[in-house]
């Protein structure tokens, strides 16, 4: 019979799962002894330079050594990405790995261009993405902090930034970074495109080759749906000219029919 924690850890949908089984092989990579924790931050001079590009990647896995803090952000991040993908991105895995892809490089872009917001390790601030965004879409949604306050989803970030703010003394960068990166995916994928102004245009939408790589069959379901949806529009238009031609000819017919009678009278 599996034990609670091994039913809990299948239970969890595959890309959270990688995610978080990626962040605790790190982290006790670490622990060991296996690897520093600079070998593993976002160093651009090493990676331009020292052709360490695996730096891209683990900045986002490394969350710190082994403890409750870890074990914090662990849950942290199972819970509302978890929440994600089997929510609004359910049988949409390409879609839910462009969003990781997409937070990643612009959060590596903001802590590039801002020096202010540089950050060696991005993994927390990606995780405050996933809550960013699943709490803008859940605006009916009612959470309870600590017991003490009581409000609406959307409101989460600003609570927990606040809370770090006063724990740490100190403006929460990542947390910062994190409601940046998230409001400018939730404003061009769920505002822009009802904006007349966009035509329906959604400039954020997958790409096609990560929906090749990640969900090769359901691209070819929806090529197979367009094509149908072609071909059944081109049928129809044939219809549409053939009823037209049956009309043209009826009227024609009635025509020669009833002129000799209104001769006659």
């Amino acid at each position: 019979m599996p034990s609670p924690i091994e039913t809990w850890y299948t239970d969890i949908p595959p890309i959270t799962r990688i995610y978080i089984t990626a962040s605790c092989l790190t982290s006790l990579a670490v622990q060991l002894g296996f690897v520093h924790p600079l070998q593993l931050w976002l160093n651009y001079d090493r990676i331009i330079h020292g052709y360490q590009w695996w730096r891209l990647l683990t900045n986002f896995l490394y969350f710190g050594p082994i403890s409750i803090d870890f074990l914090f952000h662990m849950f942290f991040l199972a819970r509302y990405s978890r929440m994600m993908e089997e929510g609004f991105f359910r049988n949409k895995p390409a879609d839910y790995v462009w969003l990781l892809l997409f937070s990643a490089a612009a959060l590596i872009l903001c802590s590039t261009i801002l020096p202010f917001a540089y950050m060696p390790f991005l993994g927390s601030p990606l995780a405050f993405t996933m809550v960013y965004i699943w709490a803008r879409r859940n605006p009916y949604v009612r959470l309870n902090f600590l017991g003490l306050l009581v409000f609406s989803a959307p409101h989460l970030p600003w609570v927990l930034l606040c809370f770090s703010l006063l724990l740490s003394g100190q403006l929460p960068m990542g947390d910062l970074l994190g409601i940046a990166v998230g409001h400018i995916y939730y404003f061009f994928e769920d505002i822009w495109p009802r904006d007349p102004a966009s035509h329906g245009r959604r400039w954020l939408e997958t790409p096609r080759l990560i929906r090749w790589l990640i969900d090769p069959n359901r691209q070819a379901e929806e090529g197979t749906d367009i094509h149908t949806n072609a071909s059944d529009r081109e049928d129809d238009d044939h219809e549409d000219d053939d009823e037209d031609d049956d009309t043209t000819n009826e009227r024609r017919d009635a025509s020669v029919t009833t002129g000799p009678e209104h001769t006659a009278d």
